[in-house]
């Protein structure tokens, strides 16, 4: 399975925590199995022949650029007491050891950039020291949407705290920029405001010698919503915002060169967007 992108001097790895077959309905509550099998552009790619359940994936992007070492998101964490969300709740994983062989140890990474601040995008950011969380990468600056870190500086997470043990210890360490979503990371890096998921949500754009893509984060859970962008997601604060955030970047991306690289679809995570008669397709690159 294809896990590395060369996007002109970015070179792009998928590293993952954890993937496999998931009820659609978890995550897209107007799917089912019978009418996601109907997208035959999806089935094998993104959803399971067999069963109808979507391929799902929790993983980061990280970009190497020159000496810069960039992680998108960071995953569910260890350790976290997470009891409205089985999947993340106390982890055991060798995530960090998957992040170092893939050329990310922990102390190489120069900055973390969060698209929003769900259970499942920040775990990684704090380990348990004794009985302290403690930033996970040292020498890293983390990046949190401002809009987003006032959200849920006072909106507790259904999943548990998220917040108090994988946003605050970083703030309180000093390694937390809060930052506007569109911020100009470098000249090949910049956030595009992506709000309705979460409030203060962003996607990540990849500019480098002709060569385009973009980091959705949680804009979109699974590929039948490029058919249907109107189709919310289960964990959407604001289901009509991020309808109309969803419908605008697909009609951005549409018939474009530019790469979108998904945060959530398991199996290759990526492809182009294409019109179709009715609706839109995600086709992976051949």
């Amino acid at each position: 399975m294809l896990n590395t992108w060369q996007v002109g001097e970015v070179h792009v790895t998928k590293i993952v925590e954890s993937e496999g077959l998931w009820d659609p309905a978890r995550l897209v509550p107007n799917a089912t199995p019978e009418n996601v099998r109907e997208r035959e552009w999806a089935v094998g790619p993104f959803v399971d022949a067999d069963t109808g359940n979507l391929r799902v994936s929790i993983h980061t992007f990280g970009l190497e650029i020159g000496d810069e070492k960039i992680l998108v998101d960071t995953c569910g964490g260890n350790d976290k007491v997470r009891p409205g969300s089985p999947n993340f709740h106390l982890q055991q994983s060798d995530f960090l050891e998957r992040l170092a062989s893939s050329g990310f140890p922990p102390e190489e990474v120069t900055a973390v950039v969060c698209t929003h601040l769900h259970v499942d995008h920040v775990g990684w950011n704090t380990i348990l020291e004794g009985d302290e969380w403690r930033p996970t990468f040292p020498n890293a600056r983390y990046l949190f949407g401002e809009t987003e870190w006032k959200h849920w500086k006072v909106e507790p997470q259904i999943y548990g705290d998220v917040f108090g043990d994988s946003v605050q210890p970083v703030i309180e360490a000093g390694k937390a920029e809060l930052i506007a979503s569109d911020l100009q990371l470098n000249d090949l890096l910049w956030l595009e405001p992506t709000p309705g998921h979460t409030p203060g949500h962003h996607s990540v754009r990849i500019s480098s010698d002709g060569d385009d893509a973009v980091i959705t984060g949680d804009l979109i859970h699974s590929a039948v919503q490029f058919d249907h962008p109107e189709w919310a997601s289960a964990p959407d604060v604001d289901p009509a915002q991020a309808a109309t955030t969803r419908r605008s970047f697909i009609e951005r991306y549409c018939d474009d060169h530019t790469l979108v690289l998904a945060t959530h679809l398991g199996g290759p995570s990526c492809g182009h967007i294409h019109k179709q008669d009715v609706g839109w397709r995600l086709e992976p690159p051949k």
